[in-house]
This record gives structure tokens, C-alpha cells and sequence, in this order.
């Protein structure tokens, strides 16, 4: 019997905003042999970190622009190709829908067209990873698996109003408007890819 058992993280945003990853995180993370991380890295303190638990594959997200990583990547693990990658559509689909966002008050979803958009980005992968949207989700895609770990950073009311007393731009304004009102959110969390004789079991672990 073949097992593989993969670490998955992503929107780390340390140091950027946290001081250092959660101690959880690596209790959860024990016994994986690869660490994949779908962007929002946020220093190369955090993959040093990473690095000790086991090797990383990570990605760029949108506040990594002083990373040198890769925009997406593909790994293949067990016979399973993954494509990884950090799943920000650019400005012209995400600054419309955050703004509508903000007049409905955070009613409506930001991941509106994300699940047809992500399996175009890797045709014919069995798993995509991604983070971005700091919402864990496992879905199927026709036969490919997208699956998001969830956030390590959570943008709570408090670090919400936080991040505004540093008068950010118009966008990243617009969209903290929405999160300084939240009354819920998930935890933060990472997540497990089991490979087990080519078959794929993705699962999230909140991080307490």
C-alpha cells in the first residue's frame, strides 16, 4: 500500500500581521513529508519555519510581492498531479465584486465564478490547492478536487480595525469596511491531503 500524507497551508501573513505562526501548526502539521502553501506567505521567516517540519512548495499570493516564488506550480505526489496556486482573478473581477460586497454589507460571495475558474488553471489536475478567500472548502470539480485549507491569519473585527488605523488604499479599505462588522468567522486552520493508492482524502484542522 502506497500513503502520502501532505501538509496543505495557505494566508499565513506573517510576519505581515501575525508575529508568529500559531504553536498548533505544527502539531498539526507533524509526519507530513511535503508542505504545500497556497500563497499570502507573507516573509521568508514563515517557510524557514515551514521548512523545519518538512519541505515546502509554495506559491505567490497578492501580498507577496517581495517573495520570489512562482505564481502557480504543479507537484506531482503518489501518482497525483496538484496544481497549486494562490486564486486572486486579478483586480478587474475582485475590486467590482468587493465593492458590491461592501454595499450588501459582506452578504454576498467573493468566490462568485471562482469554482469553473480554478480547473481552467490546471486541465486535467486530480487536486487543485488554493487559499485567498481565507475560507476553507473541499469541493469536486467534475473529477478534479479543489481544496482550500482555510487561513492561518483570520481577519477578526479587532484586526480588522487594526489594519484601518494604518489608512491602507481605497481597495483594501473597502474590503476591511466589511470585516471590522463581521460577527462570524472560521477558525484558523490548515489542512491534511492523504494519498493512499492514487485515491485523494483532503481534510481541515482547526487550529486553537
Amino acid at each position: 500500500m502506497s500513503t502520502h500524507r501532505i501538509g496543505v497551508v495557505a494566508d499565513t501573513h506573517c510576519p505581515e500581521y501575525l508575529e508568529a505562526l500559531p504553536p498548533g501548526l505544527a502539531r498539526a502539521l507533524e509526519g507530513v513529508e511535503i508542505i504545500l502553501h497556497g500563497g499570502d506567505v507573507g516573509g521568508v521567516e514563515t517557510l524557514a519555519t515551514l521548512q523545519r517540519i518538512a519541505p515546502v512548495q509554495a506559491v505567490r499570493g497578492d501580498h507577496d510581492r517581495d517573495l520570489d516564488l512562482p505564481a502557480r506550480r504543479a507537484v506531482e505526489v503518489g501518482g497525483v498531479t496538484i496544481g497549486l496556486l494562490h486564486g486572486n482573478r486579478g483586480h478587474l473581477i475582485e475590486e467590482p465584486l468587493t465593492l458590491l460586497n461592501t454595499f450588501a454589507f459582506g452578504h454576498l460571495s467573493l468566490r462568485s465564478g471562482l469554482f469553473g475558474w480554478l480547473p481552467r488553471q490546471f486541465p486535467g489536475a486530480d487536486v487543485i490547492v488554493y487559499g485567498h478567500t481565507h475560507a476553507p472548502d473541499i469541493r469536486m470539480a467534475g473529477s478534479t478536487l479543489l481544496f482550500n485549507p482555510g487561513a492561518v491569519y483570520q481577519v477578526t473585527p479587532a484586526m480588522a480595525l487594526s489594519r484601518l488605523r494604518r489608512e491602507p488604499g481605497w481597495f483594501s479599505w473597502t474590503w476591511l469596511q466589511v470585516m471590522r462588522h463581521r460577527r462570524r468567522w472560521p477558525p484558523p486552520s490548515v489542512g491534511i491531503l492523504e494519498i493512499v493508492d492514487g485515491r485523494v482524502k483532503a481534510s481541515i484542522i482547526p487550529l486553537q
